[in-house]
């Protein structure tokens, strides 16, 4: 659930979104999952992500994320393949030999500094690339935002996680788990925009479609979209 780079952005936005986002046919039931994984969240993943926080020294906390962030790039790699951006691909490749060695197995990151720029590549932004579209968005109960083609990519997402290896399967699962944690965490900050939005659904959706369309644009928006809502994204 990678959308901080735009949820400030979003936040404006909300107030585009005063009637129903013809891309949440579904929202009556998307609210009551909200509901549901926002109790959840903030009965259990809140507390523990603010606990972690408070105990964890922070070059230790950013040493962890680093770890997965490493491994990420393997996915990274795989998705820019099949999305045939060769050049991505072969800097993803780059960046693992350099962390996975120089950097302790990805707790530095050394090639961030020689130059080898991090990609954030998976296989709902594959399907998009091949011409897949977005459909409805979806609340996904325990996941959070998805829409019908990001849901349909998350068991080639799962094949492609390089910590579905470990054994035994108490390991892989402590790892994910450990993993959730660190991406909690690293939305912390963002909690008292959420709070002040002047409707926590829609502003988590809005911001979720938003960064989606980024990720898959790679950040080179079409020209109009970066300066007024788009129709297919936003209901203004």
């Amino acid at each position: 659930m990678k959308w901080p780079t735009v949820l400030s952005t979003s936040f404006l936005l909300v107030s585009c979104a005063t009637g129903k986002n013809p891309q949440d046919p579904y929202e009556d039931f998307n609210r009551s999952v909200y509901k549901f994984n926002r109790s959840l969240d903030k009965a259990v993943l809140q507390p523990v992500a603010k606990g972690y926080k408070a105990v964890t020294p922070d070059p230790l906390e950013k040493g962890f994320d680093n770890f997965f962030s490493n491994i990420g790039d393997i996915s990274n790699i795989i998705n820019n393949v099949l999305q045939f951006k060769l050049a991505d691909a072969s800097s993803d490749v780059g960046r693992l030999l350099v962390n996975s060695t120089l950097g302790l197995a990805g707790f530095f990151d050394p090639a961030s500094a020689m130059g080898l720029e991090k990609h954030d590549e998976d296989f709902g932004q594959t399907l998009a690339v091949w011409g897949v579209d977005s459909g409805a968005y979806l609340m996904l109960p325990f996941l959070g935002p998805s829409t019908m083609r990001d849901t349909a990519s998350i068991p080639a997402d799962n094949y492609f996680d390089p910590l579905k290896e470990l054994n035994p399967e108490g390991a892989r699962y402590t790892a994910k788990g450990f993993r959730l944690l660190i991406q909690r965490v690293s939305l912390l900050d963002l909690e008292e925009q959420l709070e002040n939005a002047l409707d926590e659904y829609s502003f988590v959706r809005d911001a979720y479609l938003q960064n989606r369309k980024y990720k898959v644009y790679d950040g080179d928006l079409p020209l109009e979209d970066s300066f007024e809502c788009d129709p297919e994204y936003e209901d203004c």
